[in-house]
């Protein structure tokens, strides 16, 4: 396997994004982590954003601050995305996590969702998150699978409104 790494979102890699934002687009799946719905078609306005947003800056109410980063092989291409929230809110903490990771539909079942959340833990302990809440849905298999492999110990469930079950783990970060 090539080597795998987190980057910042560039302007350099846009060639390389835009394929994996279409493949996302294409299948009808949910897009996780939520900031990769963001459209890319200006993309220097969506690089902003995400910038703003680990700053600070211009963040609606009650949200965090937050860093994004793209899993990138030897070649730049796109084969993930990872989102790390700096805090949790109740909703976070509840179901969301610190932790929001997603690997592109054509590169799944490879071990990259294993690698990518290894390296996001990287990532988070150099934001200061030493306890790490990661959260899936139930029916999500291959994300708890990834969740354990990293450490993952099993809290209580959270029960949304609409009855979906978030199961949620945490990881010590040390």
């Amino acid at each position: 396997m090539n080597n795998l790494k987190l980057v910042k979102p560039r302007l350099e890699l846009k060639n390389e994004y835009l394929p994996f934002y279409q493949e996302w687009k294409e299948s009808g799946e949910d897009m996780v982590p939520w900031v990769i719905s963001k459209d890319p078609r200006d993309f220097q306005g969506m690089l902003k954003s995400l910038s703003d947003s680990e700053k600070g800056i211009g963040l609606p109410e009650g949200w965090v601050s937050d860093s994004t980063f793209w899993l990138v092989n030897d070649y730049n291409r796109v084969l993930g995305a990872v989102n790390i929230r700096h805090r949790l809110t109740e909703h976070l903490f509840n179901a969301g996590g610190h932790i929001g990771y997603g690997i592109r539909p054509s590169e799944r079942q490879k071990g990259l969702a294993t690698i990518l959340l290894e390296l996001s833990l990287i990532e988070a302990k150099r934001l200061g998150v030493k306890d790490v809440l990661v959260v899936c849905d139930a029916g999500n298999i291959g994300s708890e699978k990834t969740i354990i492999k990293n450490g993952g110990k099993p809290d209580s469930d959270f029960i949304e409104e609409d009855g979906n079950v978030i199961k949620r783990y945490w990881i010590k970060n040390i």
